[in-house]
């Protein structure tokens, strides 16, 4: 597939000398608009008989959304600002400190081993717009299925490109993008981009990353009932992925009934589709034979999830199976993300390599016994057949999410959400069972 460098002509042949302009124009600031949203956070991680030492903190995070409306005239511009802050308010101690039973790190970036009191950062994007297709250059958060930025701490993660959506055509939403580099959850410095699996280079300790993920894709709503999906990304150097997708809901005599099929198809790119670019450390986790855990990325990956929904309640039920001998690549820094599948959990993912999962899941949603705003979900998921030098291996996960948003009110949108999750594992590394707990408090006041 052809990359895409226009992304960035664009941005700087376009919006760099008709910025000075932007405050003066009408509809800039009459479609502004912001919010300041408030997250408490309190994370435990039991890492049961392990020698992984426990996690338990507890931090507040800020988040600052602002977005500008757009200057009058054909070509529309604007610009959008997300200002995050963090700051703990208990933690782990010395992540260095010898027979620690709890380790720091997760809500907070560390500082010679010890978590910071607060660490803030500040994401802008210039936009611009033309008819119905919209161009923005800078700090993304896109929600794709070859890309999904991590929203599940305290702070969310973000990326910096150039990404181009258009909804020119009724019915059609069609996004190309190319993202360099990604910002962590508890993180202020944004890095190059890498995979699971991804080696060092021989003889230091730097991870293999690239500077460059392509993307492409669109969304087709066929019928009111029915959504097709087509998407495409590229890591260089490292993969390349062909995302198929389609979301059916059958409206039935009672109740309905909803069919989502994902499809996803990976392989090499670049430096590690060549024995010489591995040896650099372009590698994939997967299992390869004799032993051998890092290598080529191959992988096909179908994933289903059949749900009937009745007032209020909804039952599922699903299957999904890993094949090739890598697990499914996805963009990952090793320090927390995101993949489009409903096997995406609390602790495990199942993506690895050969494995195959089961799905059970149910919902209620309590606003039909007369109590709206409070909804539960209990989940269960069981993997086996993963590759590895012993034979099969298995992991289960049970999730439990219980969550409140207040419908009214002088607070309304004040939300309390508590998940838990229980997780054994064969095949997980460092931590092969786990008790997970997160509690968190949220609630957006809007500014104007």
């Amino acid at each position: 597939m052809k990359k895409m460098p226009w992304i960035i002509m664009m941005g700087a042949g376009t919006v760099s000398p008709l910025m000075s302009g932007w405050v003066q124009a009408a509809g800039f600031i009459e479609d502004s608009h912001a919010d300041l949203t408030l997250r408490n956070f309190y994370i435990s991680n039991d890492t049961r008989n392990s020698t992984t030492p426990n996690i338990k903190e507890w931090a507040q995070g800020f988040m600052l959304n602002y977005q500008s409306g757009f200057t009058q005239g054909t070509l529309g511009f604007g610009v959008d600002a997300l200002g995050l802050l963090g700051m703990k308010l208990d933690s782990g101690g010395n992540a260095t400190k010898a027979g620690r039973d709890r380790t720091p790190g997760v809500l907070e970036p560390l500082s010679n081993g010890s978590p910071v009191d607060e660490y803030a950062s500040l994401g802008l994007a210039a936009k611009m717009k033309l008819s119905k297709t919209e161009f923005r250059y800078g700090t993304l958060q896109p929600k794709l299925p070859v890309i999904y930025a991590n929203d599940g701490r305290l702070l969310p993660q973000t990326f910096e490109g150039g990404q181009v959506t258009s909804k020119e055509i009724d019915n059609l939403t069609l996004v190309g993008g190319r993202l360099e580099h990604a910002k962590a959850r508890a993180s202020t410095d944004n890095q190059a981009l890498s995979i699971g699996g991804a080696g060092n280079v021989p003889g230091t300790s730097n991870l293999r990353r690239s500077n460059a993920f392509y993307y492409a894709g669109g969304d087709y709503q066929v019928s009111k009932n029915l959504l097709a999906q087509y998407y495409y990304g590229e890591l260089d150097n490292f993969y390349q992925q062909h995302f198929f997708g389609l979301t059916h809901t059958l409206p039935l005599p009672v109740g309905s009934f909803k069919s989502d099929l994902r499809y996803f198809v990976s392989d090499s790119d670049g430096k590690n589709g060549s024995t010489a670019g591995r040896a650099e450390g372009y590698t994939s986790t997967g299992y390869y034979g004799n032993g051998v855990t890092h290598g080529k990325v191959d992988n096909d990956l179908f994933s289903s999830l059949f749900t009937y929904s009745l007032s209020g309640h909804a039952f599922s039920l699903g299957y999904q199976k890993s094949s090739g001998d890598s697990a499914m690549p996805f963009i990952n820094q090793g320090d927390g993300a995101s993949v489009y599948l409903n096997t995406d959990r609390l602790v495990s993912n199942f993506t690895r390599a050969g494995e195959r999962t089961w799905i059970g899941q149910y919902a209620y949603d309590f606003a039909a016994l007369g109590v709206p705003g409070l909804t539960s979900t209990v989940s269960y998921y069981k993997g086996d057949q993963i590759a590895s030098a012993t034979g099969g291996l298995r992991e289960w996960e049970r999730d439990l999410i219980i969550a409140y948003v207040l419908p009214d009110g002088p607070l309304k949108g004040l939300g309390v959400t508590w998940r838990n999750a229980t997780y054994r594992s064969q095949a997980a590394i460092g931590t092969a069972d786990a008790d997970h707990n997160r509690l968190m408090i949220s609630y957006s006041l809007p500014l104007f």
